[in-house]
């Protein structure tokens, strides 16, 4: 699966007008969303969308017409580092 393409025409690289944190993920047409191979079946998983532009927009896959975020490669990496070092195990913790 090639988690790059795109063929749309909403997003077009940073600063694209009409792209903004909290639109609907349904405006990022033929962004390829990918989630966790660890997520459960019923569909209780955060998905990820590189786009053109090098961002990365994030969506619950509970609600894919819900909101996207829009996060630059930075922060993306700043939070991958942080989840893979541990900072966040606390959050599901039982």
């Amino acid at each position: 699966m090639d988690h790059d393409v795109y063929d749309g025409d909403v997003y077009d690289g940073a600063g694209a007008p009409g792209v903004y944190n909290g639109m609907a993920a349904t405006g990022l047409n033929g962004v390829a969303w990918q989630k966790s191979r660890h997520s459960n079946s019923q569909g209780s998983c955060v998905e990820f969308a590189r786009l053109p532009g090098g961002e990365v927009a994030v969506r619950n896959s509970r609600f894919p017409d819900g909101p996207a975020l829009v996060y630059t490669r930075a922060e993306i990496e700043a939070m991958l580092l942080g989840v893979k070092d541990g900072e966040f195990d606390h959050l599901v913790r039982g």
